[in-house]
C-alpha cells in the first residue's frame, strides 16, 4: 500500500502551505526567462507530478479554479524518478518538499539533469513535522500516536526508513552541485481539530492505521492537547530549510 493512501483529502485541507517569504526566495533563485516554468503565481507554466492518484485529484480541485488564461497546468501520475516532460519542455525551477526523503534521490537528480533548463534551479525544502518537532504539545501528540501505533514511526503499513546522507551531500554529488542554504522561519497557530487533520495527512498517522480505534485516538489527542491550548490555540515556531542548487557555471573561454 502506498504510504500516503487515504490521506489526500486531509493533505489538501490541513497541510500548511509554504510561506510567502519562501515562494519569493524561489522566485529570486530561478532564472527570469519567459515563459517561466513552475511556481504559481510567479511562474506561468506548471507540471505537477505525484505517485498517489488522490493527491492529483486534490491538486486539480485546488489549483485549476485559480488559473487564468496566462497560466498552464498539467498534472501527471508518475514516480518523480521516472517522469519525463513533454519534448522540449525545460523547467526553470523544480521544487521538491518533504517528498525528497521518499525518492531514489540520485536517480531523481540524474533524470532532472536530462531536462531541466541549463540555468535552471532545483529546490529541496522541508520544515519539521509533528513527529520531529520539539515543543511540549507536539511531543504530547507524538506520545499519543506511539501509544496507539507503537514506538517506531510508521510509514503506512511499513516503518519509516532511516534517513540517508544529508541532502547537501546528495546534491553536491549530482549535476546540481552548486548550492545555497537558507532558513525561513515560520510561526503557525493550530486548533486541536486542525492538528488531528494534519496527523491524518501523514504516513505515520494515516486514518486507516487506527481501524476501529479512531474515535479513541481523537479523544486521546484532544485530552493531551487541551492543557497546552491558550484560548483553544496551539502555537508552533517552525522553520523551512531550503537548498537551492544549480549546475556549476562553465569555465570562461579564454
Amino acid at each position: 500500500m502506498n504510504a500516503f493512501a487515504g490521506t489526500s483529502a486531509y493533505y489538501r485541507r490541513f497541510r500548511p502551505g509554504i510561506p510567502i517569504t519562501l515562494a519569493a526566495l524561489l522566485d529570486q533563485a530561478a532564472p527570469t526567462d519567459s515563459p517561466r516554468r513552475l511556481l504559481l503565481p510567479y511562474f506561468d507554466d506548471l507540471i505537477a507530478v505525484d505517485a498517489e492518484p488522490g493527491m492529483l485529484t486534490e491538486a486539480e480541485a485546488l489549483l485549476r479554479p485559480s488559473l487564468d488564461t496566462g497560466h498552464r497546468l498539467q498534472l501527471r501520475h508518475a514516480l518523480a524518478e521516472d517522469f519525463l516532460p513533454p519534448e522540449g519542455w525545460q523547467p526553470h525551477l523544480v521544487t521538491c518538499g518533504r517528498v525528497f526523503h521518499w525518492l531514489n534521490q540520485p536517480r531523481f537528480l540524474d533524470r532532472l539533469s536530462e531536462y531541466v533548463a541549463p540555468d535552471g534551479v532545483v529546490a529541496v525544502f522541508s520544515d519539521r513535522s509533528l513527529w520531529t518537532a520539539g515543543t511540549p504539545w507536539q511531543q504530547a501528540v507524538r506520545e499519543v500516536v506511539q501509544d496507539f501505533l507503537g514506538e517506531q514511526r510508521k510509514a503506512g503499513e511499513g516503518v519509516f526508513s532511516t534517513p540517508g546522507p544529508p541532502y547537501e551531500e546528495v546534491l553536491r554529488a549530482s549535476a546540481f552541485s552548486h548550492g545555497t542554504f537558507t532558513v525561513v522561519p515560520v510561526r503557525r497557530q493550530w486548533k486541536i481539530s486542525q492538528v488531528l487533520g494534519y496527523l491524518y495527512s501523514t504516513s505515520f498517522a494515516a486514518p486507516h492505521l487506527f481501524g476501529d480505534r479512531r474515535d479513541a485516538f481523537e479523544l486521546a489527542v484532544t485530552n493531551a492537547l487541551t492543557p497546552f491550548a491558550d484560548s483553544g490555540v496551539l502555537t508552533e515556531d517552525n522553520a523551512f530549510t531550503v537548498l537551492t542548487a544549480r549546475r556549476p557555471s562553465p569555465p570562461e573561454s579564454r
